[in-house]
């Protein structure tokens, strides 16, 4: 048993209790990961989608989704980014950079481009330990790439899907256009690419008092709120917030 300087024995004795139901959170955490794994083959993918990307010398190319899995690295994890945003989104626009120019319809979702200010950073090391990674928006690429630079963003592989029917096929756009945060994960093999997994969770009822959680254990500012004797605020992301911008926009 630890101590820190001055706590009172009321305090250890209840970061005790605490510390068993982390050990218990990180078992069925493990718990989880192993049923997944055990996941019987998905479906296999369709068609061969071609999206709109950047090549290695930075030129507008096509690409299938093949292209996104380097040599060697069979799991490729998908981020569905909501761009355009949701019709129903109210809050900011992005008050400059490129992204400024876009209608308001247009403009992504605050909530998604937090995210993959977090992910960006972790894409290397993602790529380094053998896995592919790869963000599909419905907006143009020209609209993508804008943004990544609006971001700072330098290492996620960006792809637009405007040409294509892989976010409707996947369950990250509605019939009528909306588009839905997702998370998906495929994997190749000897017969082709297959769907392995995707965050059905937000397509479950939520429990009262909680928000869907789809993918909570790995988004990172929601999390580090949850350390602090706060709690998760009633609180959304932004594009930009006052007297941060250059923390938020590059």
């Amino acid at each position: 048993m630890i101590t820190f300087p001055n706590e009172s024995a009321k305090y250890r004795t209840a970061r005790e209790k605490l510390l068993q139901k982390e050990i218990e959170l990180r078992r069925a955490m493990e718990a989880v990961a192993v049923a997944r794994r055990a996941l019987p083959p998905g479906g296999l993918v369709p068609q061969h989608y071609v999206f709109d990307a950047l090549d290695a010398g930075g030129k507008a190319a096509k690409v299938k989704l093949a292209d996104l899995f380097a040599p060697g690295k069979d799991s490729l994890i998908v981020y569905h980014m909501m761009f355009p945003r949701h019709p129903q989104e109210t809050r900011d626009v992005a008050a400059g950079g490129e992204t400024a120019k876009l209608a308001r319809q247009d403009q992504p979702c605050p909530s998604c481009t937090a995210l993959l200010d977090q992910f960006d950073g972790a894409v290397g090391h993602l790529e380094g330990a053998g896995f592919n990674f790869a963000v599909v928006a419905k907006t143009g690429l020209d609209n993508l790439t804008a943004l990544a630079r609006d971001r700072g963003w330098r290492n996620m592989r960006l792809v637009s899907s405007a040409g294509n029917s892989f976010k409707r096929d996947y369950n990250s756009e509605t019939a009528d256009g909306a588009q839905i945060p997702l998370l998906s994960v495929f994997h190749r093999d000897a017969d082709g690419i297959r769907h392995f997994w995707s965050s059905e969770l937000d397509f479950a009822p939520s429990e009262p008092g909680q928000d869907p959680r789809a993918i909570g254990t790995c988004e990172i500012l929601w999390n580090l709120m949850d350390f602090t004797p706060e709690g998760r605020p009633d609180w959304q992301e932004q594009l930009q917030y006052a007297g941060q911008a250059a923390a938020c926009c590059h």
